[in-house]
């Protein structure tokens, strides 16, 4: 069966017949099949095995836990980031250490570092004419480090800082020596490069070491000799000058003496008021503090004493009390008295004190001028100890340096920046080929691909398509004729007909419509054994279409709907043979859509020539047999017919999916039919169940003129077109 074009037909994909493809080639397949897996296990077995092994290093800061003076290292330095691991992984493969590790292995003295030692037949040839340049040219060191190159792979972990280090050959143990002494000179050359990095810091810091000793050493001079000159003696750790000192004791001293003249001054003055007041001054902290006041104080307590004694016994007018209240009196002018004194001596301290103060003034004034020249000079020396500050401190952060690497220059204090965690052991089996999986992934793939191929050449072939329905609307011809059909009643048409049977009406020729009428009348089944009967029949009819490879048939029926009906049983009788049929109702009755469609108002042949449905959408399924049917359709006939012409295109593209398409026309005409066909290029069917002579006769010549000389007879007396009318 031709294949389909998918961009003009819309067409499922038959899984069953896949899949029946598959099992009748099964044979073919498994055969296939074993000859692979044979043929990859012999393979695999033949190939030289080789091994793999790798090793495994974590970059990280390494330092001596102790350097040599006894000190635990400070510097803590920063985590490798990815670049500076990267940059390790081609460290790795740099040429030196490739070097290093050939000539530590002797790998140049095995053949399998230097096969182009010994080129083959093929390599001399392509040397020979220029198609390949001539290995032996480079160096022996060079073809072996290529040859190291091609087996080893260093890779960064992922999301780690650690580097893997593989290695493949065909020798176990060298496979895991290789990994083991690249790590070796690796870390070698690390703790190396450290060792030579110290000794160059070292000697660097010696002579910068003895030149920042001179700078300290005179500059240390230069302030010394400043602060001489310029009178600024050093008074302690806070080295502040001496004028500053001073002015600063003075300062406090003067706060002093002023506050105790503000006290001397404030007491005497609330001393006087409370002798002027009258008021009893005992409370006040200078009468308190005055012995004579305090002696005075006592004897008047005597007396007072005394008088309330005597007051018990003896009169005021009595000359003892008198006596005592005399005293009394006495006391107080001398309590008065003395409080008086201590004014007057608070006083004089006030003096004494603002005197003090004006001394005071005048020395922290001089003072003053002393410490402003005293500043500008310290300017100049603070500069200077700056200077020998900055010496001084670089000096000593050299000397810590210079410990730092002298300790360091042992081989042991300077370990690599990286550390072994998994060292290469001698693998037990190859890394390839792997025999089994080999077997398994080749015959597994040829058994996929051999079932892929042979359900593709399905595909491509056509037998395991479908269709679903038509293609899109077909495109108009470009050079499409300006006829137009011009619908006319068949000679014996029903009334209810307006098919495209309608299309011609062609007189018969007398001489052949008697011819036919004899024909006919010796043919008649009445008249016919059982066994010529048959060759009318619906099963003869198909027998004759599968003989002629016939692809597309028009069927006419002079008597309307019976003639359909064998037209239908025509179509089912080829799909029940396995053939993939079609029908296309271009009756004016709709008698085939009818019997096989699910239901009437489905989209058919007048909505596709019309343009109003899809080809996709005017395809359905036979409800009795495997058949389909493309139905009259809802569309007007007489607009429909206008696109007559697309019929044949649209027959055309239905052949290209169907293995039998069948055109019921009705009570057609001949004319018509010969436009829709394409004149003689398909079966002709004549669908008559009770055939007339007359008639028969009419329709053999209207078909004769137009080019059809070899009409099939369909009598539809027989069982099966019985039962698929009595179904209708």
């Amino acid at each position: 069966m031709p294949s389909v074009d998918r961009d003009q037909h819309d067409v499922d994909i038959d899984l069953a017949q896949l899949f029946a493809a598959v099992w009748q080639r099964k044979g073919r397949i498994l055969a296939t099949t074993a000859l692979v897996g044979v043929l990859a296990f012999v393979g695999a077995n033949a190939i030289s095995p080789s091994y793999k092994s790798d090793a495994k290093l974590l970059i990280e800061p390494r330092e001596a836990s102790f350097s040599a003076s006894g000190t635990a290292s400070s510097a803590v330095e920063p985590m490798p980031d990815e670049l500076n691991i990267a940059s390790q992984v081609q460290l790795l493969q740099s040429v030196d250490l490739i070097k290093q590790v050939a000539r530590d292995l002797k790998l140049h003295e095995r053949a399998e570092f230097d096969p182009d030692s010994s080129p083959s037949a093929i390599t001399d040839f392509l040397v020979l004419f220029g198609l390949k340049g001539n290995p032996l040219e480079l160096p022996p060191e060079e073809r072996v480090i290529n040859a190291f190159k091609e087996k080893l792979n260093v890779y960064q972990v992922d999301k780690s800082r650690v580097i893997g280090i593989e290695f493949t050959s065909k020798d176990p143990k060298l496979a895991a020596a290789v990994p083991n002494a690249m790590m070796d000179v690796y870390r070698a050359l690390q703790s190396g490069a450290k060792l030579d990095s110290n000794s160059d810091a070292v000697r660097w810091l010696e002579t910068e070491i003895a030149n920042l000793r001179e700078k300290v050493r005179e500059a240390e001079q230069k302030v010394a000799e400043y602060r001489s000159s310029a009178g600024l003696m050093s008074l302690g750790s806070d080295q502040s000058s001496f004028s500053g000192k001073q002015l600063s004791d003075i300062s406090t001293e003067l706060a002093r003496v002023r506050g105790e003249r503000a006290g001397a001054e404030a007491t005497a003055e609330n001393l006087r008021a409370s002798i002027k007041a009258g008021k009893s001054t005992e409370t006040l902290d200078a009468i308190a503090r005055s012995e004579s006041i305090q002696r005075l104080k006592a004897s008047e307590s005597q007396i007072r004493a005394q008088i309330s004694d005597l007051s018990t016994r003896l009169l005021e007018g009595h000359p003892q009390m008198k006596a005592l209240r005399a005293q009394l009196a006495g006391i107080r002018e001398q309590v008065q008295a003395e409080s008086l004194k201590v004014a007057a001596s608070l006083e004089n301290e006030a003096a004494v004190a603002r005197e003090r103060e004006t001394q005071l003034l005048a020395q922290m004034n001089s003072l003053k001028a002393d410490s402003a020249r005293a500043g500008e000079d310290e300017v100049g020396l603070k500069s200077l100890e700056r200077e020998a500050a900055a010496q001084r401190q670089l000096l000593e952060t050299y000397l810590a340096r210079y410990r730092e690497a002298s300790s360091r220059l042992d081989k042991e204090s300077s370990p690599a920046d990286a550390r072994v965690i998994s060292t290469a052991i001698e693998p037990q089996e190859p890394s390839f080929p792997k025999v089994l999986p080999i077997t398994i992934v080749a015959t597994l793939a040829t058994l996929i691909l051999s079932a892929i191929a042979v359900m593709l050449a399905e595909l491509f072939s056509g037998r395991a398509l479908r269709p679903t329905g038509s293609a899109t609307a077909m495109r108009h011809e470009e050079d499409e004729s300006e006829e137009h059909v011009v619908a006319t009643e068949a000679p014996r048409a029903s009334p209810q007909d307006t098919s495209p049977a309608s299309l011609l009406d062609v007189g018969p020729d007398a001489d052949l419509v008697d011819e036919m009428e004899q024909v006919v009348a010796a043919e008649r089944p009445q008249a016919l054994p059982e066994e010529e009967h048959d060759a009318f029949s619906v099963a003869s009819v198909a027998d004759h279409l599968v003989e002629q490879q016939s692809r597309i048939a028009f069927a006419i029926s002079p008597s309307g709907d019976d003639g359909s009906t064998g037209t239908v049983a025509l179509t089912r009788e080829l799909s029940d043979r396995g053939y993939r049929t079609v029908l296309v109702d271009m009756t004016g009755s709709a008698c085939p859509t009818r019997l096989m469609a699910p239901w009437r108002d489905l989209s058919g042949i007048t909505d596709l020539l019309t343009g109003e449905a899809a080809f996709a959408d005017c395809i359905h399924p036979d409800r009795s047999s495997a058949a389909d049917i493309v139905p009259q359709g809802n569309a007007d006939i007489r607009q429909a017919m206008r696109g007559a012409d697309r019929l044949a295109m649209i027959v055309d593209a239905l052949a290209d999916v169907y293995d039998m398409v069948l055109v019921e026309c009705g009570p057609a005409n001949a004319a018509g039919v010969a436009r829709l066909s394409r004149n003689g290029r398909h079966e002709i069917i004549l669908s008559a169940p009770e055939p007339k002579a007359d008639e028969l006769a009419e329709i053999m010549v209207a078909f004769e003129d137009v080019g059809y000389k070899d009409l099939v007879l369909l009598s539809a007396k027989n069982p099966q077109a019985r039962r698929t009318r009595d179904a209708a």
